[in-house]
């Protein structure tokens, strides 16, 4: 392949080859060097997400990589990819991009993203929506709100100056995702604790935490109601049989049982919730690195110090309970069960989210039993003609 044509000293490379990869991977550390809140991720783990043959997302989605190049050195990075699943789901003829970082220059972003654009383009793609990286299932939407903090577990950081560069290009709000702070021991109000004795009252329901034994099942339990919950949401792509499975496997380092809640009504699972440990709290000093001695201190933290922030992630009721008291309990519920596990494990900070912002229902919900909205991620659309 013959090398790109420099313009004003840039050039924009397709990412071929495990060099490349390794390139595209390591960009943020030199766009966020001098951020104090930005975490760099383990190499590792952004290999395996990136890895065709490791995830399972490129079964059925097609996706390219640049990086973006001036005097040989990396500045920027993007990616584009066309999802037949999002595509079979909603037709719309929307391809996504994602993993935008650069420094701040507009030639650097205006090619970039030009570049993502005509490969959406040419292949058919009415319309780009992101950043994604890689769907809606990973790290979503463009933080401009909330720099101030460090991101937690699968969620992303930005500069302020990317939503400007991103606005520039033509690109406007499709939704807004809001992240909330969490104090696990704030005090519930009055008409909130009222509502959760009287759901914890009912015969008819009863709620559980994971059981270690039956773990894949019961993932696929948490992961099915979610399916179900979300199916009608803004962006929603559902998890494949094989996503399923490679979830399940993923998380498991990860996943603490009391922190993993079921709610059974007359024995059927139809609420559920889902927090993490805020992997990022562990990792904010190995510069994503696991040798010669992070794969020891990660260790350390996770089983004996202690991660001490979480995140809750995944939260849904079945459609069927949606716009009831039943099912505005049973979310309350889930969510509050989280809480308690929280201080019995000893987390003493959460964030709660993403949530959307066309969901009034949970926002609020999540409002009531004390969160403070701290951060917004913005996903973006363009028509592409």
């Amino acid at each position: 392949m013959p090398a790109p044509e420099p313009v004003n000293g840039l050039t924009i490379e397709k990412v071929e080859g495990k060099k490349a990869l390794d390139q595209f991977i390591r960009l943020p550390w030199f766009v966020f060097k001098d951020d104090p809140n930005w975490v760099p991720p383990l190499i590792i783990e952004r290999r395996g997400h990136l890895n065709r043959k490791q995830n399972p997302y490129f079964e059925h989605a097609e996706v390219a990589l640049w990086i973006a190049k001036r005097k040989g050195r990396a500045v920027g990075r993007i990616s584009a990819q066309i999802d037949e699943n999002y595509l079979a789901h909603h037709q719309d003829e929307s391809g996504q991009f994602g993993f935008l970082d650069a420094v701040n220059d507009p030639l650097v972003f205006d090619t970039l993203m030009k570049t993502a654009e005509d490969w959406l383009h040419k292949r058919g793609i009415k319309r780009a929506v992101g950043p994604f990286s890689l769907s809606i299932n990973d790290e979503s939407g463009l933080l401009v709100d909330g720099f101030d903090t460090p991101p937690f577990v699968m969620m992303g950081h930005a500069r302020p100056y990317y939503q400007a560069h991103v606005e520039r290009q033509g690109y406007q709000k499709a939704m807004d995702l809001f992240a909330y702070g969490y104090d696990p021991f704030k005090s519930l109000e009055p008409k909130v604790e009222k509502m959760l004795a009287r759901i914890r009252r009912n015969p008819d329901v009863h709620v559980r935490i994971l059981d270690k034994a039956r773990y894949e099942n019961d993932i696929r339990v948490v992961l099915d109601i979610f399916n179900d919950a979300w199916s009608d949401n803004w962006g929603f792509v559902p998890f494949t049989e094989r996503e399923l499975s490679h979830i399940a496997k993923e998380l498991k380092p990860l996943i603490r049982p009391e922190m993993v809640i079921i709610a059974e009504v007359k024995g059927v699972p139809s609420a559920m919730a889902v927090a993490f440990p805020n992997l990022n709290e562990a990792i904010a000093d190995l510069n994503g690195a696991l040798l010669p001695f992070g794969w020891l201190k990660l260790l350390w933290r996770l089983k004996v110090s202690r991660i001490k922030s979480g995140r809750l992630a995944l939260m849904g009721v079945k459609k069927q309970f949606r716009n009831s008291l039943l099912g505005s309990g049973l979310g309350l519920t889930v969510i509050d069960q989280i809480r308690l596990n929280s201080q019995s494990i000893g987390i003493t900070k959460g964030e709660l989210g993403w949530v959307l912002e066309d969901n009034p229902q949970m926002w609020r919900m999540i409002e009531a039993v004390g969160g403070t909205r701290d951060k917004v991620y913005r996903v973006y659309q363009k028509d592409l003609v």
